[in-house]
């Protein structure tokens, strides 16, 4: 999608600006509103995980790593948000709640695929719905290297309106930063879609507390 950068920096700054002052840092939030896609259909489900440029450490995605052994160890060195074993995940089969609460919690579930069958039937009917399918990784994998993408990967999901809806950043940012995780936004979407720029009726950018500014395209 060919967008003015500096028309892309001017939305930024006007969005920033319609934001007003708050006691607590403002995420910044890309809409996108589609045109003739039927959500209902096969061919208008769009969801599409995203890592994005530059995150900053207290927007980022909050990791849950369930495996055993070293990679255990190895997730727990690494910093993961929570690290857990297939014990634990059995201990909590008949416990709704706890199940609920993990499945609220994180952004992404990076599991030991020997315990892929466990942690779908235990957490999958809370995950499912949340968009948050659990990923399986091998005993071997690099989890430092994993835990540091999925922390600035976002999920991008249409749900039942033709409206996309995710953060790229926030208000503290560079406005040149923000601007390159829209555009890596806007470029997955623009793939994405059965005819592409045609299939976009409009973009906006806002703080979550702010007013939107549009993008002319």
């Amino acid at each position: 999608m060919s967008i003015n950068k500096q028309t892309l920096l001017d939305t930024i700054k006007e969005a920033k600006e319609k934001a007003g002052k708050r006691n607590f840092t403002q995420t910044m939030e890309l809409i996108i509103t589609l045109r003739d896609i039927d959500p209902t259909k096969p061919e208008g489900r769009i969801r599409e995980t995203i890592e994005l440029p530059y995150m900053p450490k207290e927007k980022q995605s909050k990791i849950c790593v369930i495996a055993s052994g070293e990679l255990e160890l190895k997730a727990k060195r690494a910093g993961a948000d929570l690290v857990i074993n297939t014990k634990e995940i059995e201990a909590m089969a008949q416990d709704k709640k706890k199940q609920r609460e993990l499945a609220q919690k994180y952004d992404f579930f990076l599991v030991e695929a020997p315990a892929m069958p466990i942690v779908g039937r235990i957490l999958g009917r809370f995950l499912g719905p949340r968009g948050k399918m659990p990923i399986p990784i091998p005993p071997t994998a690099p989890i430092k290297e994993l835990i540091e993408k999925y922390r600035k990967t976002i999920v991008l999901r249409l749900r039942g309106q033709p409206v996309l809806q995710c953060r790229v950043g926030t208000e503290n940012m560079k406005d040149e930063e923000l601007a390159e995780n829209v555009q890596t936004v806007l470029r997955t979407v623009e793939a994405k879609l059965k005819r592409g720029v045609k299939n976009i009726q409009s973009i906006c950018l806002k703080a979550s507390m702010g007013k939107p500014s549009k993008l002319k395209v």
